[in-house]
């Protein structure tokens, strides 16, 4: 199953009684603030749950698998995250 923010607004919605506009709007802002920080290339940490960071990856040369001809890669970033132990932990837990 995926979730979606439509399924996380009502979720809210329902746990805090809110109305389904003011809660989707509530999700969309968290989700605003946090690609807003990670743009200006800070790192969003969420307590209990883990940290998104940004990598600087390097231009490098690779292969075109059909041809072999050395192709330039160009210079990136990548998101990564990292889980926090406690997420870790419940994710292992036997059910």
């Amino acid at each position: 199953m995926t979730l979606t923010r439509h399924d996380l607004a009502l979720k809210v919605a329902e746990e805090l009684g809110l109305t389904s506009g003011e809660s989707r709007r509530l999700v969309d802002r968290l989700f605003c603030q946090i690609s807003d920080a990670l743009c200006d290339g800070e790192e969003v940490m969420l307590s209990n749950f883990g940290k998104f960071a940004l990598n600087d990856t390097p231009e490098r040369i690779g292969r075109n698998p059909k041809t072999g001809v050395p192709v330039p890669i160009p210079a990136r970033k990548r998101l990564s995250f990292k889980p926090a132990p406690k997420l870790t932990s419940k994710l292992n837990q036997k059910k």
